[in-house]
């Protein structure tokens, strides 16, 4: 996940995203934010929720290592990343606590 400031003024751990770009698609848009914030390479698995197309994907790690680069303007927003335990309720929200409860449903 990604701890960043978020639009409300706080900060808050988020999952890897952001907004598609002109000619991109929403998989091509997880693909690159996920590599923009995480230095990962994915594949994506599974669409896990779409609403207001706003997108939510499964993917699996095919490369990479775990970095934030702060040199990307991109990444301004994030004062870190790391691995949170799913049951590490104090660090989802009321954005994040829906999607991991969809991904224990769906993915298990």
């Amino acid at each position: 996940m990604v701890k960043q400031f978020v639009q409300r003024g706080d900060i808050a751990w988020n999952l890897p995203g952001g907004g598609i770009e002109e000619n991109e698609t929403p998989e091509q848009a997880c693909l690159r934010e996920v590599k923009e914030e995480t230095r990962y390479d994915v594949r994506i698995t599974k669409l896990l929720h779409e609403k207001n197309e706003k997108y939510t994907y499964l993917a699996e790690i095919i490369g990479g290592e775990l970095f934030l680069d702060t040199a990307n303007e991109s990444n301004q927003d994030i004062v870190e990343i790391a691995w949170i335990n799913l049951e590490d309720n104090d660090k989802f929200n009321s954005l994040t606590t829906p999607m991991l409860n969809l991904y224990l449903e769906k993915a298990g």
